[in-house]
């Protein structure tokens, strides 16, 4: 489980396709302490939650391996990644730890796409649609996470919604570069999902 709150930026530094192309294995150099990634860890990477199965440090620098499989490329913007790409990082929540944004899976959902990008003094809104089936969890003042990171729901109007991003938040992921027409990961409110379940089964 993991919260939103993204603790660093990785950068894909290799990339090998695997099982003619099903398979990605990607090594992601980051800031982390290698000591503390323990073969088998999980750690989120841009809301997609991957399994460690080597880590290191080259250069002065900690890195860590990852496999993307098929599902994760065919579902999320894993299968556009390449060499350079920037990733929005998290460790996976600890007993004991803040839960500073809200509870999430690391199991995105699908995809959304940014629709407008209003910059404003020190903030940006961003504007952007998903599916039908996924619009159907999003409410205003509600949590979302997008490429991991932890956001309320400013406006929703059919299948598009709205997010306002402070400074701090623009400084530390890699939400600064987005622009319209791409796509980020997109994981729909836990709660939300369940209350929508359980609605369906008392009808």
């Amino acid at each position: 489980m993991f919260t939103g709150i993204v603790t660093d930026i990785g950068e894909i530094v290799s990339f090998t396709p695997t099982a003619q192309g099903q398979l990605h294995r990607l090594r992601i150099a980051c800031s982390y302490d290698q000591s503390t990634i323990a073969d088998g860890a999980s750690i989120a990477c841009n809301g997609v939650c991957l399994t460690v199965v080597a880590s290191g440090v080259a250069g002065g620098k900690t890195w860590f391996e990852v496999d993307t499989a098929a599902e994760t490329l065919a579902l999320t913007t894993a299968k556009s990644w390449k060499l350079g790409t920037r990733l929005n990082l998290e460790r996976a929540l600890k007993i004991g730890d803040e839960l500073g944004g809200h509870i999430v899976a690391g199991h995105a959902d699908g995809i959304a796409t940014i629709v407008s990008r209003e910059d404003l003094p020190d903030m940006a809104r961003f504007k952007l649609s998903t599916t039908r089936e996924l619009a159907r969890f999003i409410a205003t003042k509600g949590s979302i996470t997008l490429d991991g990171v932890s956001l309320t729901i400013n406006t929703v109007e059919d299948v598009t919604f709205s997010v306002l991003i402070i400074p701090h938040t623009l400084d530390v992921t890699t939400i600064g570069g987005w622009k319209a027409g791409s796509e980020v990961n997109i994981e729909v409110d836990l709660m939300a999902r369940y209350a929508a379940r359980l609605t369906e089964m008392t009808v």
